[in-house]
């Protein structure tokens, strides 16, 4: 018996609608990391991207728990001496709440040169409106995922 690997032709993409104000923020990272890397599908194969695509709204009404919208700090450094900044996560949620959604899923993608192109694959946006109705995505309730 052979070993499948599955070609970049073989690859077909499915949107998904994921809404962030159902579930926690970890939890519904973990989801959306498997959905872009494949790993739900039979064909997955490491060096192939497999991944669907994601768009995920109501990133402003995102769900944290304990005390990490005080807590937690996202940390940026302009490159200069003295440049370190850091945000809360409640500061960052007030400034723009796409960018706390990225950053945790880009965080659980494996680090290779299939990353950017799983990243790009991921819309998110801050209300219900979205402009990827042309492409019929199938809606995922992440309440009954445990």
């Amino acid at each position: 018996m052979k070993t499948y690997s599955a070609k970049p032709t073989d690859v077909t993409r499915k949107w998904y609608l994921i809404d962030a104000s159902q579930i926690s923020l970890g939890r519904m990272s973990t989801v959306v990391a498997k959905l872009l890397i494949g790993k739900d599908k039979p064909i997955f194969t490491k060096h192939i991207d497999c991944g669907d695509y994601v768009v995920i709204i109501n990133s402003d009404k995102l769900v944290v728990t304990g005390k990490k919208e005080t807590d937690k700090i996202y940390y940026r450094h302009s490159g200069f001496p003295g440049g370190l900044t850091e945000t809360s996560l409640m500061h960052q949620r007030e400034k723009d709440s796409t960018k706390i959604v990225i950053h945790s899923i880009r965080g659980m993608l494996p680090v290779n040169k299939l990353r950017d192109a799983r990243l790009a694959r991921l819309k998110v946006y801050t209300g219900e409106d979205h402009s990827h109705d042309p492409q019929k995505p199938e809606k995922i309730n992440l309440k009954d995922i445990k």
